[in-house]
Parts: structure tokens; sequence; C-alpha cells
């Protein structure tokens, strides 16, 4: 009996002397933060290659040279092309330059005020040199661009009484262009968007040989696409 109690007290001492450094250990552990949340940012910048679709029209001004106005028609229809360019973003703001290709069928015709004739317009593919300056929102972008045009275009002139085509001419076109765009960023590296463009062309004489006659040729086209981009390198980057 004596010496149970003897045990007993041996191991309440025990446990006394344990207890502060138990509390010490449990006190001393040290508290982690949890990490803060990590908001994810869409990245603009790079080498992108992509695809477009849309429909345009194109509204011509026949004004024969030292006569009067024969007339003006839309010529209208789709296109169809593809686009190459680079995108560096600073802050919020995007810059770009871009080189757009496209096939077209952009075709009219009216009759003349002047001769017993149907002039015929026809736009069968154009070229786009442009900058950009856009504004992104994380994955959405809204820009601006504008730069150079080139068109390739063929003019006709009909009979009104058979039909027949009485003269025709293939035509290289310069101008400039403008226009603005929205696009959305919806998967790493891939993004669509829609775009509107005008395309200014410079007046061009045209001679028809065998009619024969040289008209002063004003052309402009407005066109809307859909756009689908893909982006080369990292398109997501993070900051806290």
């Amino acid at each position: 009996m004596k010496k149970n109690l003897l045990l007993a007290a041996v191991s309440l001492v025990a446990l006394s002397a344990t207890a502060p450094a138990l509390a010490a250990d449990l006190a001393a552990r040290p508290y982690t933060k949890a990490p803060a949340m990590v908001a994810a940012i869409y990245d603009w910048s790079g080498f992108y290659i992509g695809i477009n679709g849309g429909g345009g029209s194109a509204h011509s001004t026949w004004d024969v040279v030292g006569g009067g106005r024969e007339g003006s028609h839309d010529a209208t229809g789709g296109t169809v092309g593809g686009q190459v360019g680079y995108r560096w973003q600073s802050g919020q703001w995007v810059f770009g330059i871009e080189g757009q290709g496209n096939w077209a069928d952009f075709s009219g015709d009216n009759v003349s005020a002047l001769f017993a004739t149907r002039n015929h317009s026809k736009i069968d593919s154009f070229g786009l040199i442009t900058g950009q300056v856009g504004y992104a929102w994380n994955n959405v972008l809204l820009y601006v661009k504008g730069g150079a045009a080139v068109a390739s275009t063929k003019y006709d002139v009909f009979s009104t009484a058979s039909g027949a085509l009485l003269a025709s001419n293939d035509q290289t076109r310069w101008g400039g262009t403008v226009g603005a765009g929205l696009e959305y960023g919806f998967a790493p590296n891939w993004s669509v968007g829609v775009e509107y463009n005008h395309i200014f062309l410079q007046d061009k004489d045209v001679t028809f040989a065998l009619v024969p006659s040289t008209d002063r040729i004003r052309q402009d086209v407005d066109m809307g696409l859909v756009r689908l981009n893909y982006k080369f390198g990292g398109p997501i980057i993070g900051r806290y």
C-alpha cells in the first residue's frame, strides 16, 4: 500500500514538471497565414494568326472624264481570309501591327445615265496593313485600327440592248483604311471577335478602249467581319 502511494506521488510530480513544457510548445507553434487570392490576368502580348469571314458593300461612282456622271451602284457580297500580327501590352493598353488578306466577291452594276450601257464593278480580293491601339479589361479587348489598303478590282461595260460585253479593265487600287473591333479571349491562347472596316480607295481614271471612254471611278468599302485568332505564347499572368 505504501509502495503504491509512493508511485502515485512520483507520477504526479513528473506530470507537474512536464505540463509547463508542453504548454510552452503549444504556445510557440507558429501561425500560418492563408495564401492571398491570385487574380488571373489575360495577357494579349505575342504573335497571333487567324481566320475571318463576313460581308461588305463597295460603293462605286462612275464619272466620264470631261463629261457627266454615268451613275452609281453598290457592289455587295461575301469575303473570307486570314490575318497575322503581333501585339504587346503595357498595363491595360495594347498596341499591335497586323497584315490581312481576303478573297472577296463584292459585285454590282447600274445602267449608265449617258450611254446605252450597263456598268459593272467587282472587288475580288483586298489586303490591309494596319496598326492597332486597344484597351483591355482582362480577357476583353476593344481596339481601333488604321493603315493602308489595296484591292483587286474589275470593271466591265455591257450593252443594254444585247447584253454583250463591250469593254473590260482590271485595276489594282491603293487607299487607306480605318476600323474598330471587339475581341474576347475565351480560352488559353484563343480569342474570337467582331470587326468593322472602312476602306477608302483613291479616285482612278479607267479607260475602256472599245467604248471608247475614260471614266473616273470612285470606290469605298464598308464591311463587317467575324474573326478567330490563335496566339502563340503564355496567355495568362497572375498578380496578388
